[in-house]
């Protein structure tokens, strides 16, 4: 029924965002037109929790099999670790910020994920 899912990310300097998922973080893209790219994302799952008063916006978590090797391979390439590995229980999390100053959290899951699960 669905063939994909499409993110998007609203930045206050797409143009730095763009090449800093181009070039640090590697994701392959395709140039929609004008220098718009549009990036090949790993797999994905989707959740749906309970929303708290004001908590009704999306959010976008990249996962990491290991997220140490993760933050350090950014680092190496000039990323800016914004908020240091923290233990959820639930599992791993730390954030990248991206050169417009957003926030961008990488996750390692502890719990089962749905990417596990054959296509």
């Amino acid at each position: 029924m669905f063939s994909g899912a499409h993110i998007t990310l609203y930045s206050r300097d797409a143009e730095a965002d763009r090449t800093f998922l181009r070039d640090v973080a590697g994701f392959p893209h395709v140039d929609a037109g004008r220098g718009w790219l549009v990036f090949r994302l790993p797999p994905a799952e989707v959740a749906v929790h309970p929303a708290e008063e004001g908590g009704t916006r999306p959010e976008v978590y990249l996962m990491c099999e290991d997220l140490t090797r993760t933050l350090t391979a950014l680092e190496d390439k000039g990323a800016e670790i914004s908020r240091a590995i923290s233990d959820q229980g639930w599992g791993l999390l730390a954030a990248v910020r991206l050169p417009s100053g957003t926030e961008l959290p990488l996750y390692e899951p502890r719990h089962p994920t749905a990417l596990d699960l054959p296509s």
